[in-house]
Protein backbone atom coordinates (compact mmCIF):
# COMPACT_ATOMS: atom_id res chain seq x y z
CA UNK A 1 0.00 0.00 0.00
CA UNK A 2 2.85 2.34 0.86
CA UNK A 3 4.50 1.60 -2.49
CA UNK A 4 1.29 2.47 -4.35
CA UNK A 5 0.97 5.72 -2.38
CA UNK A 6 4.58 6.57 -3.17
CA UNK A 7 4.04 5.94 -6.85
CA UNK A 8 0.90 8.10 -6.87
CA UNK A 9 2.72 10.94 -5.09
CA UNK A 10 5.67 10.73 -7.50
CA UNK A 11 3.30 10.69 -10.47
CA UNK A 12 1.47 13.70 -9.06
CA UNK A 13 4.69 15.63 -8.57
CA UNK A 14 5.83 14.73 -12.08
CA UNK A 15 2.51 15.94 -13.51
CA UNK A 16 2.75 19.16 -11.52
CA UNK A 17 6.32 19.68 -12.71
CA UNK A 18 5.27 19.06 -16.32
CA UNK A 19 2.34 21.46 -15.93
CA UNK A 20 4.69 24.16 -14.60
CA UNK A 21 7.11 23.86 -17.50
CA UNK A 22 6.96 26.50 -20.22
CA UNK A 23 5.29 25.54 -23.45
CA UNK A 24 7.65 25.92 -26.41
CA UNK A 25 7.22 25.86 -30.16
CA UNK A 26 9.01 27.41 -33.13
CA UNK A 27 7.07 29.41 -35.71
CA UNK A 28 8.10 30.77 -39.09
CA UNK A 29 7.62 34.53 -39.26
CA UNK A 30 6.44 34.63 -42.85
CA UNK A 31 4.27 32.29 -44.97
CA UNK A 32 6.29 30.13 -47.35
CA UNK A 33 7.00 31.99 -50.58
CA UNK A 34 6.09 35.38 -49.05
CA UNK A 35 9.27 36.36 -47.25
CA UNK A 36 9.81 40.06 -48.09
CA UNK A 37 13.03 41.16 -49.83
CA UNK A 38 13.91 37.50 -50.51
CA UNK A 39 16.43 36.54 -53.20
CA UNK A 40 17.11 32.96 -54.27
CA UNK A 41 20.44 31.95 -52.73
CA UNK A 42 22.67 29.08 -51.66
CA UNK A 43 23.42 30.45 -48.17
CA UNK A 44 23.55 27.64 -45.61
CA UNK A 45 22.37 28.19 -42.07
CA UNK A 46 24.79 26.73 -39.51
CA UNK A 47 24.60 26.27 -35.73
CA UNK A 48 27.80 25.83 -33.71
CA UNK A 49 28.30 25.68 -29.94
CA UNK A 50 31.70 27.09 -28.99
CA UNK A 51 34.06 26.12 -26.16
CA UNK A 52 32.22 28.51 -23.80
CA UNK A 53 28.89 26.84 -24.43
CA UNK A 54 27.60 29.69 -26.57
CA UNK A 55 25.35 28.69 -29.46
CA UNK A 56 26.16 30.73 -32.58
CA UNK A 57 23.82 30.64 -35.57
CA UNK A 58 25.03 32.00 -38.92
CA UNK A 59 23.57 32.28 -42.41
CA UNK A 60 19.99 32.92 -41.28
CA UNK A 61 17.75 33.60 -44.30
CA UNK A 62 14.55 31.96 -43.00
CA UNK A 63 13.39 33.88 -39.92
CA UNK A 64 11.45 32.31 -37.06
CA UNK A 65 10.70 32.76 -33.39
CA UNK A 66 10.73 30.23 -30.58
CA UNK A 67 7.79 30.60 -28.22
CA UNK A 68 8.24 30.23 -24.44
CA UNK A 69 4.84 30.68 -22.78
CA UNK A 70 4.80 31.36 -19.04
CA UNK A 71 2.93 28.77 -16.94
CA UNK A 72 -0.69 29.87 -16.37
CA UNK A 73 -0.34 29.77 -12.59
CA UNK A 74 2.53 32.28 -12.78
CA UNK A 75 1.58 34.40 -15.80
CA UNK A 76 1.46 38.17 -15.32
CA UNK A 77 0.22 38.87 -18.85
CA UNK A 78 3.54 40.45 -19.85
CA UNK A 79 5.67 39.24 -22.77
CA UNK A 80 8.98 40.11 -24.40
CA UNK A 81 10.46 39.52 -27.85
CA UNK A 82 14.19 38.76 -27.44
CA UNK A 83 16.75 39.75 -30.11
CA UNK A 84 20.12 37.99 -29.61
CA UNK A 85 23.29 39.86 -30.53
CA UNK A 86 26.16 38.98 -32.82
CA UNK A 87 27.12 42.02 -34.86
CA UNK A 88 24.45 41.29 -37.51
CA UNK A 89 26.76 38.45 -38.58
CA UNK A 90 25.68 35.65 -36.21
CA UNK A 91 23.06 35.15 -33.50
CA UNK A 92 24.22 34.31 -29.96
CA UNK A 93 21.01 32.35 -29.51
CA UNK A 94 21.50 30.70 -26.11
CA UNK A 95 23.14 33.03 -23.61
CA UNK A 96 21.40 36.02 -25.20
CA UNK A 97 18.22 34.19 -26.10
CA UNK A 98 16.81 30.99 -24.65
CA UNK A 99 18.56 31.43 -21.29
CA UNK A 100 16.68 34.69 -20.81
CA UNK A 101 13.40 33.25 -22.08
CA UNK A 102 13.53 30.65 -19.30
CA UNK A 103 14.40 33.34 -16.73
CA UNK A 104 11.38 35.39 -17.79
CA UNK A 105 9.09 32.35 -17.71
CA UNK A 106 10.08 31.64 -14.10
CA UNK A 107 8.82 35.14 -13.29
CA UNK A 108 5.53 34.79 -15.16
CA UNK A 109 6.59 36.60 -18.34
CA UNK A 110 6.20 34.89 -21.72
CA UNK A 111 9.15 35.21 -24.09
CA UNK A 112 9.78 34.88 -27.80
CA UNK A 113 13.34 34.37 -29.05
CA UNK A 114 13.64 35.93 -32.48
CA UNK A 115 15.81 34.32 -35.13
CA UNK A 116 15.95 37.32 -37.45
CA UNK A 117 17.56 37.25 -40.88
CA UNK A 118 21.21 38.24 -40.95
CA UNK A 119 21.85 40.94 -43.59
CA UNK A 120 23.42 39.51 -46.74
CA UNK A 121 23.15 41.00 -50.22
CA UNK A 122 23.33 37.49 -51.71
CA UNK A 123 20.08 36.48 -50.04
CA UNK A 124 17.99 39.64 -49.88
CA UNK A 125 17.33 43.00 -51.47
CA UNK A 126 17.89 46.20 -49.45
CA UNK A 127 19.46 44.17 -46.65
CA UNK A 128 19.30 47.02 -44.14
CA UNK A 129 15.48 46.77 -44.13
CA UNK A 130 15.32 43.07 -43.33
CA UNK A 131 16.02 42.69 -39.55
CA UNK A 132 13.51 45.45 -38.76
CA UNK A 133 10.91 43.79 -41.00
CA UNK A 134 11.36 40.56 -39.05
CA UNK A 135 11.20 42.30 -35.65
CA UNK A 136 8.02 44.14 -36.63
CA UNK A 137 6.46 40.92 -37.89
CA UNK A 138 7.35 39.12 -34.64
CA UNK A 139 5.77 41.88 -32.55
CA UNK A 140 2.61 41.76 -34.68
CA UNK A 141 2.39 37.97 -34.34
CA UNK A 142 2.69 38.13 -30.56
CA UNK A 143 0.02 40.82 -30.36
CA UNK A 144 -2.32 38.99 -32.76
CA UNK A 145 -2.01 35.81 -30.69
CA UNK A 146 -2.20 37.53 -27.30
CA UNK A 147 -5.49 35.86 -26.38
CA UNK A 148 -4.24 32.41 -27.34
CA UNK A 149 -1.08 32.83 -25.26
CA UNK A 150 -2.66 34.50 -22.21
CA UNK A 151 -0.85 37.77 -22.89
CA UNK A 152 -1.96 41.39 -22.30
CA UNK A 153 -1.58 43.12 -25.68
CA UNK A 154 -0.56 46.30 -23.84
CA UNK A 155 2.38 44.63 -22.02
CA UNK A 156 4.54 43.36 -24.89
CA UNK A 157 8.13 44.58 -24.97
CA UNK A 158 11.38 43.96 -26.79
CA UNK A 159 14.82 43.03 -25.46
CA UNK A 160 18.10 43.13 -27.32
CA UNK A 161 21.81 42.55 -26.79
CA UNK A 162 24.61 44.38 -28.66
CA UNK A 163 23.55 44.39 -32.34
CA UNK A 164 20.31 42.79 -31.17
CA UNK A 165 20.03 45.84 -28.92
CA UNK A 166 20.35 47.99 -32.03
CA UNK A 167 17.49 46.03 -33.57
CA UNK A 168 15.37 46.40 -30.42
CA UNK A 169 16.06 50.15 -30.33
CA UNK A 170 15.35 50.40 -34.07
CA UNK A 171 11.99 48.70 -33.55
CA UNK A 172 11.28 51.13 -30.69
CA UNK A 173 12.10 54.21 -32.79
CA UNK A 174 11.14 53.15 -36.33
CA UNK A 175 7.91 51.14 -35.94
CA UNK A 176 6.02 54.30 -36.94
CA UNK A 177 8.31 55.45 -39.76
CA UNK A 178 8.06 54.81 -43.49
CA UNK A 179 5.48 53.09 -45.62
CA UNK A 180 5.52 49.93 -43.50
CA UNK A 181 4.74 51.80 -40.25
CA UNK A 182 2.43 49.90 -37.89
CA UNK A 183 1.13 50.71 -34.41
CA UNK A 184 0.59 46.97 -34.00
CA UNK A 185 4.37 46.54 -34.12
CA UNK A 186 5.06 49.03 -31.30
CA UNK A 187 6.83 47.63 -28.22
CA UNK A 188 5.35 48.79 -24.91
CA UNK A 189 8.83 48.78 -23.34
CA UNK A 190 12.43 47.93 -24.22
CA UNK A 191 15.29 46.26 -22.35
CA UNK A 192 18.68 47.03 -23.89
CA UNK A 193 21.87 45.21 -22.85
CA UNK A 194 25.17 46.76 -24.01
CA UNK A 195 23.30 47.94 -27.12
CA UNK A 196 24.63 49.32 -30.36
CA UNK A 197 22.56 52.49 -30.65
CA UNK A 198 24.46 54.85 -32.91
CA UNK A 199 26.13 54.51 -36.31
CA UNK A 200 27.68 57.96 -36.00
CA UNK A 201 31.50 58.35 -36.05
CA UNK A 202 33.25 58.06 -32.71
CA UNK A 203 30.83 55.79 -30.86
CA UNK A 204 29.58 53.41 -33.53
CA UNK A 205 30.34 49.70 -33.61
CA UNK A 206 31.63 49.68 -37.17
CA UNK A 207 31.14 45.96 -37.71
CA UNK A 208 27.42 46.08 -36.92
CA UNK A 209 26.97 49.23 -39.01
CA UNK A 210 28.70 47.80 -42.08
CA UNK A 211 27.02 44.40 -41.77
CA UNK A 212 23.56 45.96 -41.63
CA UNK A 213 23.95 48.66 -44.28
CA UNK A 214 26.08 46.65 -46.70
CA UNK A 215 26.68 48.10 -50.17
CA UNK A 216 23.97 50.73 -49.69
CA UNK A 217 25.82 52.42 -46.83
CA UNK A 218 25.37 56.19 -47.04
CA UNK A 219 25.35 59.23 -44.78
CA UNK A 220 21.56 59.23 -44.98
CA UNK A 221 21.24 55.62 -43.81
CA UNK A 222 23.90 56.09 -41.12
CA UNK A 223 21.77 58.85 -39.60
CA UNK A 224 18.51 56.97 -40.14
CA UNK A 225 19.77 53.96 -38.18
CA UNK A 226 21.44 56.05 -35.46
CA UNK A 227 18.59 55.49 -33.05
CA UNK A 228 19.45 58.28 -30.64
CA UNK A 229 18.54 60.64 -33.51
CA UNK A 230 15.17 58.92 -34.09
CA UNK A 231 13.79 59.02 -30.54
CA UNK A 232 10.43 60.80 -30.34
CA UNK A 233 7.61 61.31 -27.89
CA UNK A 234 6.23 57.97 -29.14
CA UNK A 235 9.33 55.94 -28.23
CA UNK A 236 8.57 53.46 -25.40
CA UNK A 237 10.26 53.40 -21.97
CA UNK A 238 13.64 51.70 -21.70
CA UNK A 239 15.85 49.84 -19.24
CA UNK A 240 19.54 49.97 -20.17
CA UNK A 241 22.63 48.12 -18.90
CA UNK A 242 26.21 48.82 -20.01
CA UNK A 243 29.74 48.39 -18.66
CA UNK A 244 32.03 51.39 -18.81
CA UNK A 245 34.98 49.22 -19.90
CA UNK A 246 33.07 47.77 -22.88
CA UNK A 247 35.75 47.56 -25.54
CA UNK A 248 33.39 46.58 -28.35
CA UNK A 249 30.39 48.92 -28.03
CA UNK A 250 31.25 52.19 -26.24
CA UNK A 251 29.10 53.01 -23.21
CA UNK A 252 28.21 56.31 -24.92
CA UNK A 253 25.69 54.34 -27.01
CA UNK A 254 23.47 53.75 -23.97
CA UNK A 255 24.14 57.23 -22.59
CA UNK A 256 23.08 58.94 -25.83
CA UNK A 257 19.87 56.92 -25.99
CA UNK A 258 19.08 57.65 -22.35
CA UNK A 259 19.60 61.38 -22.89
CA UNK A 260 17.39 61.32 -25.99
CA UNK A 261 14.59 59.67 -23.98
CA UNK A 262 15.10 62.17 -21.15
CA UNK A 263 14.66 65.02 -23.64
CA UNK A 264 11.16 63.76 -24.39
CA UNK A 265 10.45 63.01 -20.70
CA UNK A 266 10.12 59.31 -21.51
CA UNK A 267 10.64 56.95 -18.60
CA UNK A 268 14.13 55.40 -18.67
CA UNK A 269 16.37 53.60 -16.19
CA UNK A 270 20.06 53.10 -16.90
CA UNK A 271 22.64 51.06 -14.98
CA UNK A 272 26.31 51.64 -15.77
CA UNK A 273 28.95 49.39 -14.22
CA UNK A 274 32.71 50.06 -14.03
CA UNK A 275 33.71 46.52 -15.02
CA UNK A 276 32.03 43.96 -17.25
CA UNK A 277 33.24 44.17 -20.81
CA UNK A 278 30.86 43.02 -23.51
CA UNK A 279 28.55 40.10 -24.29
CA UNK A 280 28.15 38.75 -20.76
CA UNK A 281 24.41 38.13 -20.50
CA UNK A 282 23.96 36.42 -17.13
CA UNK A 283 27.65 35.47 -17.00
CA UNK A 284 28.75 38.04 -14.45
CA UNK A 285 31.13 36.05 -12.20
CA UNK A 286 34.32 38.00 -11.50
CA UNK A 287 32.89 41.21 -12.93
CA UNK A 288 32.42 43.13 -9.69
CA UNK A 289 29.12 44.89 -9.08
CA UNK A 290 27.81 43.81 -12.49
CA UNK A 291 26.51 40.71 -10.68
CA UNK A 292 23.66 42.94 -9.44
CA UNK A 293 22.22 43.86 -12.83
CA UNK A 294 19.59 41.05 -13.03
CA UNK A 295 18.23 42.11 -9.63
CA UNK A 296 18.01 45.69 -10.91
CA UNK A 297 16.00 44.45 -13.90
CA UNK A 298 13.65 42.54 -11.59
CA UNK A 299 13.03 45.74 -9.64
CA UNK A 300 12.31 47.65 -12.85
CA UNK A 301 9.94 44.95 -14.14
CA UNK A 302 8.00 45.13 -10.86
CA UNK A 303 7.87 48.93 -10.99
CA UNK A 304 6.46 48.72 -14.53
CA UNK A 305 3.76 46.26 -13.34
CA UNK A 306 5.21 43.55 -15.61
CA UNK A 307 6.16 41.20 -12.78
CA UNK A 308 4.60 40.39 -9.44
Amino acid sequence: MKNISGILIAAGLAALSFHSMAQTETMNLWPEGKVPNYKANTIEEKSVTDANGILRISGVTTPSMTVFIAPKEKATGAAVVICPGGGYGILAASHEGSDFAKWFNERGISAFVLKYRLPNEKGMTHQHEVPLMDAMQAMKMVRQNAGKWNIDAGKIGVMGFSAGGHLAATLSTHYNLGEKASEEAKPNFSILLYPVISFMPGISHGGSRDALLGPEKSEELIKYYSNELQVSAKTPPAFLVHAMDDGSVPVENSIQYYLALKKFKTSAEMHLYPVGGHGYGFRTAGKGSLVNWPAAMEGWLKSMNLMK
